[in-house]
């Protein structure tokens, strides 16, 4: 019989995300606060850690120091020990950036050398920038059921979002027998979640075919198809790709809205609380008298004496007198100054919103932003980590207020037209 422990993990961290903007400036994405009091890493690590797998090998690559500090030693989630533990792998970096990794099967082939010191009868990959509750154990005995040289996570996602997914089509057996990858057209509504489980030996050896191969959906599991035993995994829960700030907002008022199918706490999902210092380890929140707070989640360290409606907000956030705050997501230590009004926006860490001023001000959600109209397009305005506005300014929808702005910088600026960037 297997034990879940045997298998290696190796955990995808290094992507760009550059669809989250701001939020991902100064941090990798993976290390993005999400929910209030996690990274959206914390997702993978508790799934990894509840499914009884003790040994883990986290590839960064873009802006790692953030990420490679919340993880630590993962002592927060019990990777420590004699028979424990996780290792941060970089890049093999030299003096040119093709020495970066080219794909999801390059990361891993360049890290061949801790596959080898970790020996296992399989290796689980996936990625660290995914929303999702999985027994990984349950995928082990699944693959090694079908006798599988890889098996694929795949759930059912509206046609209309296929296009952004590697896609299989499978048999009676759920054995896969053709795969497109983001297919205009689709042919199929089963899409890879970018979880693997490889029998390690195959896995060694289909990497030595050819180096060129860079990637699992693009060049390794078309192959694999035609050639080997590949089969999918159906999963039926909750699962998102946060890789957009479309997409980032609403995951996080799934958590404050009933009947969402997302429940972290449920899911015994750990955050590091001893990552960024006092981050956590902060006083219970504080309800003055006067506040009123609806259909929000409200970290610890608050202090709100305002109005908050259908809002998520991280520790040390203070709303302050007839300051109303809805439908946003605010980081750590976001202060809103008194009558001020934030609706619709997500504020990085340390934020601070002066007396009177409105950030997404007006009716008009439809005109994207001049600079990024792919990225805010729904009236979502982003204001970049330490940003100070000024009292009595009003920013419009689809904004965006870069990183560290002052009252210096808004000078003789008091509007921020919709779509527009400061």
């Amino acid at each position: 019989m297997r034990e879940s422990g045997d298998a290696l993990v190796l955990l995808l961290a290094g992507g760009i995300g550059s669809r989250l903007n701001l939020l991902v400036g100064h941090r990798a994405k993976p290390a993005v606060p999400f929910g209030g009091i996690y990274r959206i890493i914390d997702f993978s690590l508790s799934n990894v850690m509840n499914s009884g797998l003790t040994r883990v090998g986290v590839l960064t690559q873009y802006k790692p120091l953030s990420l490679m500090a919340h993880i630590g030693n993962g002592e927060a989630w019990d990777f420590t020990g004699r028979t424990r533990g996780i290792k941060i792998l970089p890049p093999r970096t030299g003096e040119s950036d093709s020495d970066w990794y080219k794909g999801t099967a390059d990361a891993i082939r360049q890290n061949i050398d801790f596959i080898l010191a970790n020996p296992s009868e399989q290796v689980v990959i996936l990625s660290g920038d995914h929303i999702y509750r999985m027994d990984f154990d349950a995928m082990l005995s699944y693959h090694q059921h079908k006798k599988a040289d890889i098996t694929i996570g795949m759930m059912v996602v509206p046609k209309r979002d296929i296009h952004q997914f590697g896609t299989g089509i499978v048999n009676d057996e759920n054995r896969i027998i053709d795969w497109e990858e983001k297919p205009a057209v689709p042919r199929t509504n089963l899409a890879s979640m970018g979880i693997y489980v490889f029998d390690t030996k195959y896995l060694l050896r289909t990497l030595a075919h050819d180096r060129r191969e860079a990637d699992f959906g693009m060049h390794i599991i078309p192959r694999a198809i035609n050639e080997d035993r590949v089969y999918a995994y159906p999963f039926y829960g909750y699962w998102r790709d946060v890789g957009t700030i479309q997409s980032y907002w609403e995951t996080n008022m799934d958590i404050i809205r009933e009947n969402s199918g997302i429940s972290p706490e449920e899911w015994e999902i750990r955050p590091n609380p001893e990552c960024g210092g006092r981050s956590m380890d902060r006083a219970p929140a504080i309800f003055q008298t006067g506040c009123k707070v609806t259909s929000s989640m409200i970290s610890s360290g608050c202090v709100i004496e305002g109005t908050v409606i259908n809002s998520v907000l991280s520790p040390g956030v203070r709303v302050k007198k007839g300051a109303v705050v809805t439908n946003s997501v605010l980081f750590a230590d976001t202060h809103i100054e008194e009558n001020a009004v934030v609706d619709l926006a997500i504020c990085d860490k340390g934020v601070r919103i002066g007396a009177g001023t409105v950030v997404g001000y007006g009716e008009n959600m439809t005109e994207p932003n001049k600079k990024f109209p792919k990225h805010l397009y729904t009236g979502i305005s982003l204001i970049g980590k330490e940003a100070t506005i000024p009292a009595g300014v009003r920013i419009g929808r689809n904004c965006i207020v870069d990183f560290g702005y002052n009252s210096d910088t808004f000078s003789g600026q008091s509007f921020l037209a919709d779509g527009e960037s400061a």
